[in-house]
């Protein structure tokens, strides 16, 4: 018999690579989705905002080595800009580039018609509670985390 926290992690990774499926996000590999999110989100609430790569470290818990390999790929993907502070030479600002930005976009939207499917199936009224397991369960995670 399976300890609980098997249990769990096994339902975790059927779920996550569920999502990582192909056929669902095909387009452009996890982290470099990840950070178009942020990036998009970003210059459509916040456009004055700017976001920096070590943010984007914090952000993803994405590794500083792996991240410059993942923003060098996107740019020359054309999926971002880079652009180094004129007051911090250290400090690097990452900008979507909303003219190819569709290939992102595209991709979360295949995303959410995936979700909207698996709610159809578990029922919409579940939705919420299910919004409020996994904020609990993330929330309980990044505690351990720090």
């Amino acid at each position: 018999m399976q300890n609980m926290n098997e249990k769990v992690l096994n339902a975790w990774l059927r779920l996550s690579t569920t999502i990582c499926n192909e056929r669902i996000v095909s387009e452009m590999p996890y982290n470099e989705s990840l950070i178009c999110g942020i990036l998009h989100h970003n210059a459509l609430a916040h456009p004055e905002k700017k976001i920096t790569a070590t943010e984007l470290c914090e952000k993803t818990n994405i590794q500083k080595s792996q991240m410059n390999r993942t923003l060098n790929s996107m740019e020359e993907k054309g999926l971002i800009f880079r652009k180094r502070s004129e007051k911090d030479k250290r400090r690097v600002f990452v900008s979507i580039n909303m003219e190819n930005a569709e290939v992102y976009e595209r991709q979360h939207k295949n995303v959410l018609n995936f979700v909207d499917q698996v709610l159809e199936k578990v029922g919409n009224d579940k939705a919420e509670e299910i919004i409020q397991l996994f904020t609990l369960i993330s929330n309980k995670a990044k505690e351990v985390m720090d």
